[in-house]
């Protein structure tokens, strides 16, 4: 996403957009475990999942990092990747049991 997401909800709450939605705060009460699994290729390169245990027992991964030159790896920038990428995939869940709610 291109605008942060502090940005995003100030202009959703600034235009008095107030129908029920997913927000960052609902997804983050939700996880209950975050866990970060790293894999080394043979090649060295170095890709970390993020698994989101949620309150409800389901878990959700995202894409993996991946750091191509391992002299280039960094384990927190690594693992803050694979969390974000495991967070795009939770709005779409969290969007799709929302929409059940609202039937």
């Amino acid at each position: 996403m291109s605008i942060r997401d502090e940005d995003l909800e100030k202009e959703i709450i600034d235009k008095g957009l107030t129908a029920p939605r997913v927000t960052l705060a609902g997804i983050n009460k939700k996880i209950v475990n975050i866990d970060v699994i790293q894999h080394t290729t043979r090649n060295g390169s170095i890709l970390r999942w993020a698994i989101l245990e949620m309150s409800n027992g389901f878990s959700i991964t995202g894409k993996p990092s991946a750091s191509v030159s391992p002299e280039n790896d960094d384990v927190e920038i690594g693992e803050k990747i694979a969390v974000d990428n495991a967070m795009s995939e939770a709005w779409g869940y969290e969007g799709y049991l929302l929409a059940e709610e609202l039937q």
